[in-house]
């Protein structure tokens, strides 16, 4: 079994922050290849995906950083970031562990392209876990500038191991930014 903790696609999306006088630069980590692999032949709750074309776009794909285009085969798949992240890291989450929806192409696609941190375009949580997996609190981004002080105060903290990104509506994971 592959892990969350396995390289992520070639390119990824960055978001630099300066805090006194050193830039950070913070990688928004999509789903991996492999992983992807895994669960365009079973999702994390053991399902098969169905492909659908997507007809309208707008769907936030975990496997290239970006939204959908009109036309684009598409799968809605259940995904548990934290729980491959633990089993790569030896961390027991225990209650923290969760699996939800997230779309991504029904077909392997090129991962993520340019530098652009990616869906800043709405309201979204930076939720914080520690190195056991247990979730240490969150904050609210509602700003699309916002994000880089929200990275900086999480990883000022030197108990954050990783933050997810969600959404806040459904709260489906988007992303995960490691330390480091």
């Amino acid at each position: 079994m592959t892990t969350q903790a396995d390289t992520p696609a070639p390119t990824t999306t960055t978001d630099t922050t300066t805090t006194g006088t050193t830039a950070v630069t913070r990688t928004a980590r999509p789903v991996p290849a492999d992983v992807l692999d895994e669960l365009r032949r079973a999702d994390d709750a053991g399902r098969p995906p169905v492909p659908v074309t997507d007809e309208e776009g707008g769907a936030p794909l975990r496997c290239c950083l970006r939204y959908s285009e009109p036309g684009e085969s598409i799968a809605l798949v259940s995904y548990a970031p934290l729980r491959r992240w633990a089993a790569a890291t030896g961390a027991r989450p225990g209650p923290y562990d969760e699996q939800g929806p997230v779309f991504v192409h029904a077909r392997a696609c090129a991962g993520p392209a340019g530098d652009a941190l990616p869906f800043t375009d709405a309201r979204r949580v930076v939720r914080r876990y520690s190195a056991a997996g247990h979730i240490l609190g969150g904050r609210l981004v509602e700003d699309p500038d916002g994000f880089g002080a929200a990275f900086a105060e999480a990883f000022a903290d030197p108990e954050v191991a990783l933050v997810h990104v969600r959404a806040v509506a459904y709260g489906c994971f988007l992303y995960e930014v490691r330390r480091g």
